[in-house]
């Protein structure tokens, strides 16, 4: 099925989704932020048909999520890694498994929870302000910006 691209939206949502939105995409950047890196493990990991995963595995690097580089053993294999991109994707990963978390299982139920490997506690993505105050929803403003020498403006009204 073909999806509507999202390419030129003015929504950065949209866009995002555009390219990273597409389930097995999110779980491979998943276990890649876990330590997966060969496409067999990953393979192991999914149970996706390669011919599935390989299209998925190129098209995040073809966006500049994953590289491909030698194997970190030293043998004639390819591995997988995020690059800084893909890695910026952290957030993102955390908060889908906190939302997860909380709204997809049952009281009691087995699950996997990611904890702070320093405290052993859980921990929660927020959004913050410069202040570090905590913002919600009804907190930002939706405006139409554009970039100019590396920094965003609002148009002027006249």
């Amino acid at each position: 099925m073909r999806h509507k691209s999202f390419k030129t939206n003015l929504c950065p949502v949209a866009r995002s989704l555009d390219t990273i939105g597409e389930w097995w995409s999110l779980l491979i950047v998943r276990d890649a932020l876990g330590g997966i890196r060969r496409f067999s493990d990953f393979q192991k990991s999914l149970g996706l048909a390669k011919n599935v995963l390989s299209t998925r595995l190129k098209k995040l690097v073809a966006c500049g999520i994953m590289e491909q580089v030698p194997a970190s053993d030293g043998s004639a294999y390819r591995e997988y890694v995020l690059t800084q991109k893909g890695r910026e994707l952290f957030p993102v990963i955390v908060a889908l498994r906190q939302w997860g978390e909380s709204h997809l299982f049952s009281r009691g139920e087995k699950r996997l929870q990611v904890l702070d490997k320093r405290t052993g506690k859980p921990f929660r993505v927020q959004v913050r302000n410069a202040k570090g105050e905590i913002l919600t929803a009804k907190d930002l403003e939706l405006v139409t910006c554009y970039e100019l020498n590396g920094h965003l403006q609002r148009p002027t009204s006249t």
